[in-house]
């Protein structure tokens, strides 16, 4: 921190760092420019500090301009599904933050350094293990940035080099993936920072003194939202597409030796006013009247031996912020939070079988509650008060249900009335629950074939997850069969090679006239379908679906909604992963829609209901409209071609999301930068939205075709 002062940083290179960035940007080129110029003189984060005082002391006698209210960014409920998420995750922070943060020593301060990158790098491990996987390598590195170069070291370079002391920030920085948009070189630019911590003495007791529910000083939180701009700016100018189109969101940590809270900054860049003469009154009049701004209590990270409280309030805050700036840059989680948070009640189940525990209402006691939840007492012989010898006895405490897990290697066999036949599984999609597997017959090891597994018919009160199961598999089959009864086929849609039961290890004592042995996996029903391939959601994930890919993806799936529609049957669940790229077999990739589970067949079925990716009418009146799987096939597009991420937890969220989006014309802006036609096929579909008038299938797919054609010299093949 120069010249001592840790509430003022002055960034120098502001005009080559800012060069660096994209000439292909959001920005149109004037625009473009001048962000460049405004960038390289926006340097001062006590100027605009001290220009935003009294506006966020309530001050601010300016017309037109509201006094800040600042909310929280999570709020306790989420916090809390997000620790259920991690139950089991270890973190392991090896360098220990010090007591004291600021000493007469300089060793306490380089410690601190030392231990805030190690922290950040512990916090974006776990997370991307625990929600991404181990399969593929962290896209993330963890280095400082120095005030007067604006230049970015691992802290112990920084301690090497005796820079120590001009240390402004820590950042997370996205290194990319090959043909994900990433970042050949190694050393950090601003447009590549996930995420930023400003480590700053006496966070904690600076945010008793404003009597705020704990909150950041202002000081300080000055100072976050300057460089929460200046990294929406450097992200807009990116020549990454992936850090161009979420420069609309940023969080920062702040933190000292034992405290830390999040600040989170949204907000359009675009209506910033780039008058280089006058950069902090601009940048101040953007914050007052175009972010939102919200920022979390100040609350314990560290305890006095300098570990991390992973569990607390104060660390899950930091890690919830880390987790979706992940996903700002890299998609949508392979395994999903809430499924995981779900999990915690099979836990409590497998920890009271641990326990001997039993439900009380079952050896007649009275059940008692406590905030929802059932008490659960130890399993009682006798009434006396009096300490008694117990003869030992076996406790008949039943094991959880076994239930299927098909591994990489496993064989299957399934039976149907007039065969057998086996299946052995080398791979799963994981991105999906329950789960698809790619399959190749014991017999005919060339062919690959989708496998899905059912859930057992023993399973006298199915639970959801089962509910999961039977519209993967027995409904499935129906509608693939029902299309296939119609005359119904298409190289876009799935064809049934075969479906059956699951033939289980040991004998089978099934009745004549039972469905089950009473084996748990005795009846579970199966289905094979063909062609097999990738689903779109792991080729975003992994940085592998482009402009050309977008337009097949549209003219195959439009294909496969077509040749639905005419045999009166609409998808009702499109979204990435229900739809496959297929490779192999064929001279051209294409695509196919599966997961026809949730496929609409009369009137009174019901589509499944997605935040993201149902249609408003859907959410609106709980069944599709005439455009429905159209309406949802374009947000597919949208948030697949680098839409923005948002976070939607509610019908009503939704529902705003998409007026607005539509309103604006943000979704056909994104469209747009892929091809011309997708951005005319999404006003079309708008103008379709909630009427009963059929969408003309043939004319667009000829649109779409030729487009194709001409761009890439590819011949689309129309047979199917």
């Amino acid at each position: 921190m120069e010249g001592g002062s840790p509430g003022r940083v002055s960034l120098g290179s502001g005009r080559k760092q800012s060069s660096a960035s994209s000439s292909r940007s959001r920005l149109p080129g004037s625009s473009s420019h001048a962000c460049k110029d405004f960038l390289s003189k926006f340097v001062d984060s006590e100027i605009l500090t001290l220009t935003l005082e009294d506006w966020l002391s309530g001050r601010s006698g300016e017309s037109g301009v509201q006094q800040p209210v600042l909310d929280v960014p999570f709020d306790l409920a989420e916090l809390k599904k997000f620790d259920y998420a991690l139950e089991g995750v270890a973190f392991q922070q090896l360098v220990r933050m010090p007591n004291a943060l600021y000493a007469s020593t300089g060793a306490v301060q380089a410690i601190a350094h030392l231990a805030i990158e190690d922290f950040l790098h512990a916090a974006v491990k776990g997370l991307w293990e625990r929600f991404w996987g181990h399969e593929s390598a962290l896209p993330f590195t963890v280095q400082c940035i120095h005030s007067t170069s604006a230049r970015f070291y691992p802290a112990e370079e920084a301690l090497a080099r005796d820079k120590l002391d001009g240390v402004c920030a820590t950042a997370i920085l996205f290194k990319g993936s090959r043909g994900s948009g990433g970042y050949s070189s190694s050393r950090g630019k601003w447009d590549q920072i996930l995420e930023l911590a400003l480590l700053r003495p006496d966070i904690g007791s600076l945010s008793a003194r404003q009597n705020d529910g704990q909150r950041p000083s202002h000081s300080v939180l000055g100072e976050a939202l300057f460089f929460a701009l200046r990294v929406m700016l450097s992200r807009s100018l990116s020549k990454s597409r992936t850090a161009a189109h979420n420069s609309n969101c940023m969080f920062v940590l702040l933190v000292d030796s034992q405290y830390g809270g999040v600040v989170k900054v949204e907000g359009d860049v675009r209506t910033l006013e780039f008058d280089s003469s006058n950069v902090y009154d601009c940048a101040a009049d953007w914050i007052k009247m175009n972010a939102k701004i919200t920022v979390s209590p100040v609350d314990r990270v560290w305890n006095k031996l300098g570990n991390a409280n992973w569990g607390d309030v104060g660390t899950l805050q930091i890690l919830l912020a880390i987790y979706h700036s992940i996903i700002l840059f890299c998609g949508p989680p392979k395994y999903a939070l809430e499924d995981l948070a779900t999990e915690h009640s099979s836990r409590i189940q497998s920890r009271r079988s641990e326990r001997a525990l039993t439900d009380c209402s079952e050896v007649g006691d009275s059940t008692s509650m406590v905030n929802g939840n059932r008490l659960f007492r130890s399993q009682n012989r006798g009434c006396s008060p009096e300490i008694v010898e117990v003869q030992e006895e076996t406790v008949d405490v039943r094991p959880p249900e076994e239930t299927l897990k098909l591994d990489i290697g496993s064989v299957v066999a399934m039976e149907d009335a007039d065969f057998r036949k086996e299946y052995e599984i080398n791979d799963i999609l994981s991105d999906s629950d329950p789960p698809i597997y790619h399959s190749n017959p014991v017999d005919e090891p060339s062919r690959g074939y989708l496998l899905y597994v059912g859930s057992s018919p023993s399973h006298l009160e199915p639970a959801w997850e089962d509910m999961n199961s039977w519209y993967q598999v027995q409904r499935q089959t129906k509608v693939l069969t029902l299309m296939k009864q119609r005359g119904l086929s298409s190289k876009h849609i799935p064809q049934i090679v075969a479906s059956g039961r699951l033939m289980h290890p040991g004998e089978c004592n099934k009745p004549s006239n039972g469905v089950s042995c009473g084996h748990p996996w005795c009846g579970t029903p199966i289905l094979v379908t063909s062609p097999v391939g990738e689903t779109v959601s792991n080729l975003i994930r992994n940085g592998l679906f482009g402009a050309e890919d977008a337009l097949k993806c549209c003219h195959d799936c439009l294909t496969a909604i077509s040749a639905a529609s005419s045999v009166g049957i609409r998808h009702g669940d499109i979204r990435p992963e229900n739809v496959i790229r297929v490779t192999s077999g064929s001279r051209n990739p294409y695509f196919v829609l599966i997961g026809w589970g949730h496929a609409i067949l009369e009137d009174r079925d019901r589509p499944s209901m997605n935040l993201f990716y149902s249609s408003t009418f859907a959410l609106q009146e709980g069944k599709l409209c005439a455009a429905s799987d159209a309406e949802s096939l374009i947000y597919l597009l949208y948030f697949a071609c680098g839409g923005v991420s948002i976070e939607l937890d509610s019908v009503e969220g939704a529902l705003q999301w998409r007026e607005s989006s539509w309103s604006k014309r943000i979704i056909q802006q994104r469209l747009g930068d892929v091809s011309a036609v997708l951005k005319a096929f999404a006003d079309y579909v708008d103008s379709l939205c909630g009427t009963p008038y059929p969408i003309n299938y043939d004319i667009w797919l000829r649109r779409l075709r030729r487009v194709i054609n001409e761009d890439h010299g590819k011949e689309i093949d129309t047979s199917g």
